[in-house]
């Protein structure tokens, strides 16, 4: 006896509706994965709720007001005297509240350090010199 044609009807649509959802938990998962990078991104550009936070590829643009590094590193050279450029970039991470283990980070901040004050020297505001391989500055 032959199979009523609402059955074989009813079996098609099924696997049909099956099939469809096999797509669309193939695309969910892909939209998963690519919402996760995504999220993962805002994370790297995002700026750190709290200053120890900080890694040590942020941006470090956003992590200081203009002029704020001279700021930070002119008060260290009053009050301690001449320093070099490593110390400075412990000072300068001391005093915003970073990650004082983090070496990349400090060696980020030295470099933002030296471009700062050479400006600063070349206006005649600030002295340096090379010591065994370091750059000592001081106030003029």
């Amino acid at each position: 006896m032959a199979e009523p044609h609402v059955l074989t009807s009813l079996r098609k649509k099924r696997a049909d509706i099956e099939d469809l959802i096999a797509t669309l938990d193939k695309r969910l998962a892909l939209a998963r994965r690519d919402l996760a990078h995504v999220s993962a991104t805002i994370k790297l550009f995002e700026a750190p709720a709290a200053p120890g936070d900080v890694r040590s590829y942020t941006d470090l643009h956003r992590l200081f007001r203009r002029g704020e590094i001279v700021t930070l590193c002119k008060a260290a050279l009053a009050a301690e005297g001449p320093l070099d450029t490593r110390e400075l970039s412990r000072r300068v991470v001391a005093a915003k509240g970073f990650n004082e283990a983090d070496n990349e980070l400090r060696k980020a901040i030295a470099f933002r350090i030296v471009q700062a004050l050479t400006m600063q020297a070349k206006r005649g505001l600030l002295a340096s010199e090379k010591r065994g391989g370091l750059r000592v500055w001081r106030i003029s």
